[in-house]
This record gives C-alpha cells, structure tokens and sequence, in this order.
C-alpha cells in the first residue's frame, strides 16, 4: 500500500491546547506551538483531542479556537480537529467549524456518555452527523480509544461506515495501544488510514500498511517521529531513531500525559503560561517533576529550540 494512496498520512501531533491565566486557550501561545511543530517533523496538527483537554472545553471555546487559529495564518489544511461529542449538534457545530476554516478533515469520538452501545446505534450517530454537515468534501477519522470513551470501534462498524461512505470516512486513530488491531484494520480494509495512537507503534504499523501516528508526544518528539516516519519512506534504517522515539514516551507515560507535557514545554520555552491546565487535570508536584525531568534526560534528546 502506498502512502500516497491515503486521504491522510504521516505525523500527526495530538496538540496541546496552551491557556491563560484565567483557564481560556491560550490562542496566540497555540499557534505558535502549532507553527513550531510543523517547523520540526509534523505533517499535520491533531487538535481538539484528548491531549489537548478538549471535553473540558465548550463548544463555544472550541469554535473560537478554531477561528483564532485561522486568523493568525495557520494553514487549515494542517488540521485535523477533535469533533467528537456526546450530543450530536455539538459535533455537527464543531465540523461545520473545522471545514470552515479549511481543515480537510477531522477526528471523531464516537458518542461515549450510553456504555455498550450497538454497531447500529453508532452507526446511526455518525451517520446522522455526516448527512446533518451535508459537505462533500468531509473526511472523517474514527477515533478508537476504549479505555478513555470506553466505546470501542469494532470491525464491523468500519466496513458498514466504509460501505455506506466510503468517500467520508477516510481513517482511524487507534489508541487502544492493542498493536494487532490496528495492522489487523489496515490490512483488513486498504486505503483506510490507520494511525498509531502510541509512538511505539508507529514503525510496525506503517511497515504492515499503515498510515504514520496521531500522538501526545509529538508535541515535544515531533523531531524523532518526522525522521522515523521520512526514514521509512525512503527505505533507511530508522530503528535506533525509533528506540529513541519509543524511550521519550516511555518517560513520560508515568504520568499523566497532557500534565507533564506542558511542564516539559514550560522548561523547553521558558514560559510559565504552559503550566495552566483545566481541572480535573491538575499541575505536577514538585516530585514528579523532577522525577520527569530525570527520566527525560537520561535519553539524551534534545527538544528543538523554540524561536
């Protein structure tokens, strides 16, 4: 399977949503993240997402963020935009937002409040959502995160999407961390974009027919996962830069995930700003502090410098 066959490929970072002060985004600090990633190894922009606390946001914020970023010149077609909701008009909003502002596409949760609902009910979500946007040129990425929505996308839900849409639903996001699912689904039905939510997965997925990764720590390993995945496609050696790639994550999984990315990227700018996150998520103590600074240290990485 060739990349160049995939609506959507490459690296994708699950971008962080900077605030102020008062707890709103912080809208220039982000698109100047935004600017930077795609400076330095990112082929596009996953905002919106988990990493980016987007369900501690309102549909509101999250239009204006979209906009914000839109004025301040980042490119739309860069984006790939959290639109997932548990009401239907919110995600209808939020798409209709993202395809306003040029983003080509847009990842999608499915509907994750009613626990164990069947393939026909989130059939009848998504659908629901596709024919209320009404655009053609909408390009949808399920997203399959059971242990955070705890609704998982099964196979059966991908080929009744993909028959019934097959010029929309272009892609899935895996972050069930399960390495057989996802090169299960990209063998499993070619040309549907399957992106690693975990950097570690990245490599054995785009040599089984994958498409590249969505992940949180491409917001400070956005270098390493651009050399992996260009590597690759040139036919080099990418091992050791992938070992390197999968030891950032390893450092920084023990905690959690948005909370120690913002501190890394507090001490890497030297902007304090990056430390405000949105309860429940909460600032590290000063142990797991030093505790992840230590752990990311020991890699020997260096984060690009921020202009």
């Amino acid at each position: 399977m060739s990349q160049q066959e995939f609506a959507f490929s490459g690296v994708y970072a699950a971008a962080l949503t900077p605030q102020t002060d008062n707890g709103t985004p912080d809208v220039g600090l982000m698109a100047s993240h935004c600017r930077w990633l795609l400076d330095n190894g990112c082929d596009g922009l996953a905002i919106l997402g988990t990493t980016g606390e987007a369900n501690s946001f309102s549909v509101d914020e999250k239009i204006a963020l979209l906009d914000g970023l839109a004025e301040a010149g980042i490119p739309g077609d860069t984006l790939m935009p959290g639109t997932g909701a548990c009401a239907i008009p919110d995600a209808v909003a939020l798409t209709r937002a993202a395809l306003k502002n040029g983003a080509p596409g847009v990842l999608m949760l499915p509907p994750f409040y009613y626990k164990n609902p069947s393939d026909d009910g989130l059939f009848a979500a998504y659908s629901e959502i596709i024919q209320q946007v009404g655009d053609a040129d909408l390009k949808i990425c399920l997203y399959h995160f059971p242990q955070m929505s705890t609704v998982p996308i099964s196979y059966a839900l991908i080929e009744r999407l993909l028959k019934e849409y097959p010029d929309t639903v272009a892609g899935m996001k895996d972050s069930s961390g399960d390495a057989d699912n996802m090169i299960g689904a990209a063998k499993a039905f070619p040309g549907f974009a399957v992106f690693a939510g975990s950097d570690e997965l990245m490599l054995p997925l785009i040599e089984a027919g994958g498409a590249g990764c969505i992940t949180a720590c491409a917001n400070v390993g956005s270098k390493l996962a651009g050399e992996v995945y260009q590597g690759w496609k040139n036919g080099d050696d990418v091992q050791a830069t992938h070992e390197t790639l999968t030891a950032v994550r390893n450092a920084i999984v023990k905690f959690p995930l948005s909370t120690a990315l913002k501190t890394l990227m507090a001490r890497h700018s030297g902007t304090d700003g990056w430390l405000n996150i949105r309860p429940p998520l909460m600032r590290m103590n000063d142990a797991d502090r030093d505790a992840l600074f230590d752990a990311f240290d020991a890699i020997g990485f260096s984060i690009p410098p921020v202009s």
